[in-house]
């Protein structure tokens, strides 16, 4: 795939006038997604990169094949671009490995245009998947059609009692309600999206500034109290457990 940098400034300025326009954009909680590029070719990762960026992604490159399973739990990426020819693994094994354990939104793909390549993915478990060489627009379009099908099924949630609405930042339960500011719906999002799971105060910093939200270490403990006090309104303040000097938990 060959993207000019014209080509990146005019997907870049559409962008930028979308973002302009839409009145959600400024209303709702955006949260930068986190897609994992999984290629093994230099030029084409460094143009997905910068056109992934220029899109309002954030972008990742993964680094070993050999260990690709842990090193994609630990990047726990939003959506995965998986090459189907990629070194040690097949890409449609390392597919059916990631799917024993993860229903991550997976693209495939393919470097010609071959039915039997295309069956396979989507067998293996791929959401959707892409010939090369592949228009930069077009790859833009399936990555914003899976997130799109995702909000679809994600966008509301229940757990615990609660019902999360995580585009409007609001958790109700029953007639009760609590409205979370932009950084506490981020911290919320990511404690759920890693329930049962040790979450370091790096970690939450990390997703913060990667949404554009530069806050210190007091700042992130204001923010983690002030979720806790909402979250005790609506009688579940259990839900975030503090292991000291290591990190939280929603469980």
């Amino acid at each position: 795939m060959l993207v000019s940098i014209s080509m990146i400034l005019k997907i870049t300025n559409i962008i930028v006038i979308l973002k302009y326009h839409a009145s959600w954009y400024n209303n709702y909680v955006i949260v930068m997604k986190k897609i994992l590029i999984v290629e093994d070719d230099f030029t084409i990762q460094r143009e997905l990169l910068s056109l992934l960026k220029n899109a309002g992604y954030n972008p990742v490159v993964l680094e070993s094949y050999e260990h690709a399973l842990e090193e994609i739990a630990e990047v726990n990426p939003d959506l995965i671009l998986l090459d189907i020819c990629i070194p040690h693994l097949n890409g449609q094994i390392l597919l059916s490995e990631i799917r024993k354990s993860s229903n991550v939104p997976i693209i495939m793909v393919t470097s010609k245009d071959n039915e039997v390549d295309e069956v396979l993915a989507m067998s293996y478990g791929a959401d959707d998947y892409i010939t090369k060489p592949y228009n930069p627009t077009l790859l833009l379009l399936h990555i914003g059609a899976v997130f799109k099908r995702l909000e679809t099924s994600y966008n509301v949630a229940q757990y615990a009692g609660l019902t999360i609405n995580f585009s409007k930042g609001i958790i109700t339960k029953d007639d009760k309600e609590v409205y979370l500011t932009k950084n506490e719906m981020i911290i919320f999002s990511y404690l759920f999206s890693n329930k049962n799971k040790l979450i370091s105060r790096d970690e939450l910093m990390t997703e913060l500034w990667n949404n554009d939200e530069y806050i210190n270490d007091n700042a992130l403990t204001v923010n983690i109290s002030r979720l806790r006090s909402k979250l005790k309104e609506l009688g579940a303040d259990n839900l975030i457990t503090t292991r000291k000097g290591q990190g939280y938990i929603l469980s």
